[in-house]
């Protein structure tokens, strides 16, 4: 059975788009530690991110770098930060998060957004990617 993330890849779940190439997607977490909490991920459905072959995996580290670039330049932030956990979708992710203090590491509050919050944040992480 596909994963939910196959399922984005595949357009028969919308996502809030930030960038994509042949091999990988990067969107925004809709349930976000903070604004700006970016999904990275391969198109291809791998489960944990060491089963990638060498070339997926450092290419999948490349695209994630340029998103947090994009990421950094449009929410204010002291830095982006990234966590691979892999615990609640079996697809491999990465996690870039606009960090100003240790709490929006944690995965333990979550920022409340709208719709039209996350169309936003999309579209001027979109412009500087």
């Amino acid at each position: 059975m596909p994963s939910i993330f196959t399922k984005i890849v595949n357009g028969d779940i919308p996502c809030y788009k930030i960038a994509e190439t042949d091999a990988f997607l990067a969107f925004l977490d809709v349930n976000p530690n903070a604004k700006g909490h970016t999904l990275c991920i391969p198109k291809m459905e791998v489960d944990k991110i060491f089963d990638l072959d060498e070339d997926q995996y450092l290419g999948l580290m490349r695209f994630s770098r340029k998103v947090a670039i994009a990421i950094e330049k449009t929410i204010p932030c002291k830095r982006v930060g990234i966590s691979v956990i892999g615990l609640e979708v079996p697809h491999t992710h990465v996690h870039l998060i606009p960090l100003n203090s240790m709490e929006d590491a944690r995965f333990i509050s979550k920022a409340s957004l709208a719709p039209e919050e996350f169309q936003s944040i999309a579209k001027a992480i979109q412009d500087n990617f």
